[in-house]
């Protein structure tokens, strides 16, 4: 069954309904493009949410940096914000596989319907004009045939009448006998105009408009089809993410299972263990006997300094609770609890010895660099080094008094005197390093042919050609990621690529292909390992 044999008469029927349909696809466009506003109002409140409670980053040096409930809400506030990824993903797929192929596909389907119903009306047209054409014909071939009976009836009564003359008679004859002849002519023109007009009513009603009914018929199921498609399309773009939206939500899950109050509860410990004893029991004085009022100095169990303040103050107790007013921070941190205080020297002796040991490895390359330029001037001049080579041997005697410094605080305060020592590789694999003079002599009489690959490494970089910046670490795909928004670039699952700049907490990492194409990829859509 088809239009153009059971809706032969039904042309504004047919009209109506093509201009419904393509009402329907015009919503369902408007729809969508609704739906993605939704999706990315949606991921930007939760970007915004995360950024909230995020503000305060803290590093794994600050008090709370190392609980694990504090870790995992840090990690729910990073899968929120890759679940955010996630909603813009569905909004711009949506967007562009759906609302812009529908939309220029809306411009294609009205311009056909249009070609169509101006084919059916050109069509109508010139039926009725052949219509015209007939009923022109039928009324001339009627007025023609009443006037020639007239003229004939007029020829028999002027034969009939005995007055009237032989010529009279004769010209009646000849006038009925053209009105005649005149009026088979009209009849002949008005059969012709009826089978033409019969043959092309035919040829309307039984080839051109069913053709052109047909034609709206497939242009109207191709529309629909299409339209099936856009809302196919419409749950496949939410299907893509649900993988990725299912590791988001693992991860939230894995971050509560991460949480490990025992852990923490010694974490707090470690970070607020004082190191004092707990106070002993405070002496009976006896006034009546006048002995000595002051408390023993076993009494509280602090350092001195407490007992000489609990001494000035004896109507004051040691209370818990109550407020202590903040004490001046100091740089041997003797305004910390003892342990507190061994626990800070130690990571500045730490912090102290890497900063050392980077000016040591620079005062070797340095080294390394003003031998070679004396070797071969034509490479640099070695007279330009002097004045890194004594800024480095300054910062180096600078460090090595820090670290001696806090050294002794430690001993005062009861440390292990065992720190570590950050030692370089010296050019004689000596346990220490001297500082370069300005000639570039080393003190301990080394030479520069033992210096260690690292400083051949440096030195060789300083020279090669500026190029692209160096790969952090690589990345492999998990999903696929069309890559159509610029800036991004395409991938496909299992493609490895390096990784060139971490993710900033939006939800993107920058990659590198091996052909040097550069571009932003989802962070959740990949597995990443750094270099260490």
């Amino acid at each position: 069954m088809d239009w153009g044999t059971e809706l032969w008469d039904r042309c504004d029927v047919i009209e109506k309904h093509t201009h419904s349909g393509i009402e329907l696809v015009e919503k369902y466009v408007k729809f969508v493009k609704e739906r993605t506003e939704i999706e990315q109002n949606y991921a930007k409140q939760l970007r915004n949410l995360s950024k909230k409670f995020n503000l305060k980053r803290i590093g794994k040096d600050e008090p709370d940096g190392r609980l694990t409930s504090y870790q995992s809400f840090m990690d729910i506030l990073n899968e929120m914000n890759d679940y955010a990824g996630q909603r813009e993903l569905v909004a711009e797929n949506m967007l562009m596989n759906i609302c812009a192929d529908l939309t220029k596909y809306l411009q294609e389907l009205k311009q056909e319907r249009k070609s169509y119903l101006m084919e059916a009306k050109k069509a109508q047209q010139a039926l009725e004009s052949t219509n015209k054409q007939l009923e022109t014909s039928k009324k001339r071939f009627e007025r023609e045939w009443r006037e020639a009976e007239r003229a004939a009836q007029s020829a028999e009564k002027t034969d009939q009448d005995i007055n009237a003359t032989k010529a009279d008679v004769e010209k009646a004859k000849q006038q009925a006998h053209m009105r005649a002849h005149t009026a088979e002519e009209c009849k002949n023109d008005y059969a012709a105009q009826l089978q033409k007009f019969n043959k092309e009513q035919k040829q309307f009603y039984f080839t051109d408009m069913p053709l052109i009914f047909n034609k709206m018929q497939e242009l109207d199921e191709r529309r629909m089809r299409k339209l099936a498609q856009g809302y196919i399309l419409f749950s496949d773009t939410e299907k893509q993410v649900m993988p990725i939206i299912g590791k988001c939500l693992d991860g939230i899950t894995k971050a509560g299972t991460n949480v490990n109050e025992k852990n923490d509860t010694l974490v707090v410990i470690e970070q607020n263990k004082s190191g004092f004893e707990r106070p002993g029991d405070v002496e009976f004085e006896d006034y009546s006997q006048g002995i000595n009022r002051a408390s023993s100095d076993s009494s509280l169990g602090t350092p001195k300094a407490s007992i000489d303040l609990l001494g000035k103050n004896r109507g004051k107790n040691f209370w818990l609770f109550s407020k202590k007013s903040k004490p001046a921070v100091t740089e041997d941190f003797t305004h910390l609890p003892p342990e507190q205080r061994r626990k800070r020297l130690h990571e500045k002796l730490e912090e102290t010895g890497r900063k050392l040991q980077k000016e040591i490895d620079q005062s070797e390359a340095l080294g390394k660099m003003k031998s070679v330029y004396e070797k071969n001037p034509d490479l640099g001049d070695a007279a330009s080094l002097a004045p890194q080579i004594n800024q480095t041997n300054l910062n180096i005697e600078r460090l090595r008094g820090e670290q001696n410094k806090y050294e002794t605080w430690l001993a005062d305060a009861g440390g292990r005197g065992d720190t570590p020592r950050y030692k370089s590789h010296s050019f004689n694999n000596s346990d220490t390093h001297e500082p370069l003079s300005l000639d570039g002599a080393h003190s301990d009489g080394s030479t520069p042919d033992a210096a260690s690959h690292a400083i051949y490494a440096e030195f060789d970089d300083d020279f090669e050609d500026e190029e692209l910046a160096a790969p952090i670490g690589n990345c492999t795909a998990m999903y696929n990621f069309p890559g159509a928004s610029e800036g991004t670039i395409a991938m496909q699952e299992g493609e490895v690529l390096a990784v060139v700049e971490e993710d900033k907490g939006d939800g993107w990492t920058r990659v590198r292909r091996s052909n040097g194409d550069e571009g932003y990829i989802p962070t959740s859509y990949v597995s990443i390992s750094l270099h260490k």
